[in-house]
């Protein structure tokens, strides 16, 4: 399985964002690649004021997502990109949408808002409710994640549980103190931890810090761009899988499961 992960920043203007996808996939799908993975939002940029993408939101048959399902049509590659579903009046779904062939083949709303760093998506964003997907490309099957998910292993263990082989992880990691170190950090022990490859894809520009990445079952990174746009391309190797998973039996020896229903509390009360 062949993968190939983009990262780039995206404009303000969908039509552009639709532009530049089509681009990448026309791309992957020359190089052979059975996987794009691209950034999450990429319908309209992230700013600060994150009350611009209510504004920017469309519904899953608006043409945003309806233009990159064309750009799909005829073509082997399967498309993982975020984008903002219009929801309510006042607020949005993060969502990822699974491409293939013209056909939506799954979705996902972001369970993990990101309400940290002063940051707070939950003002404009409504929460999944639901857990990831999992679904089958090129003989293996590709669990998704968005951004902040990424900080929570519960979730990268629930797609294990489903037998995920691989993780595409859209993102748009927003810049600060250590930030880049957490990034690294995170998608590598998700990877390892649940001896998977993690495919992840960051958005560029000023507001993110890109650093689009591949990191293999036993931790090593295969792939990795830096700050700047573009495409980095991988192997999804079934000995790899075979081997870190034979040596480092993880999966196997774990005492504990991970149950799926949200919490409706939170785990530690203050006084």
């Amino acid at each position: 399985m062949k993968i190939a992960v983009s990262g780039f920043a995206a404009s303000a203007q969908w039509q552009d964002n639709l532009a530049v996808a089509g681009d990448l996939v026309g791309e992957a799908e020359a190089g052979g690649a059975d996987l794009l993975v691209l950034p999450e939002g990429v319908l309209a940029r992230f700013t600060d004021d994150l009350s611009r993408i209510t504004a920017a939101a469309q519904p899953l048959d608006g043409p945003f997502v309806t233009g990159l399902l064309d750009h799909t049509r005829g073509r082997r590659v399967t498309v993982v990109a975020g984008v903002h579903e219009a929801h309510v009046a006042d607020k949005v779904f993060n969502t990822l949408v699974v491409a293939r062939d013209g056909e939506l083949v799954t979705v996902y709303r972001k369970l993990h808002l990101y309400d940290a760093f002063s940051t707070r998506e939950s003002e404009f964003v409504t929460a999944g409710d639901r857990p990831p997907p999992v679904f089958a490309c090129g003989g293996h099957r590709v669990g998704v994640m968005t951004c902040y998910d990424v900080r929570f292993p519960e979730v990268a263990r629930l797609l294990a549980d489903q037998g995920a082989d691989v993780v595409a992880l859209p993102a748009a990691w927003v810049r600060g103190p250590l930030k880049e170190h957490h990034w690294d950090t995170m998608v590598t022990a998700r990877a390892l931890e649940n001896t998977y490859y993690v495919a992840a894809s960051g958005e560029c520009g000023p507001r993110n810090i890109g650093g689009s990445l591949v990191v293999d079952p036993l931790g090593v990174a295969v792939a990795r761009l830096g700050e700047r746009p573009g495409t980095v391309w991988a192997d999804i190797d079934p000995a790899r899988l075979r081997d870190a998973r034979a040596h480092l039996p993880v999966l196997a020896n774990r005492r504990f499961g991970v149950d799926p229903a949200a919490r409706t509390s939170t785990a530690i009360d203050s006084d």
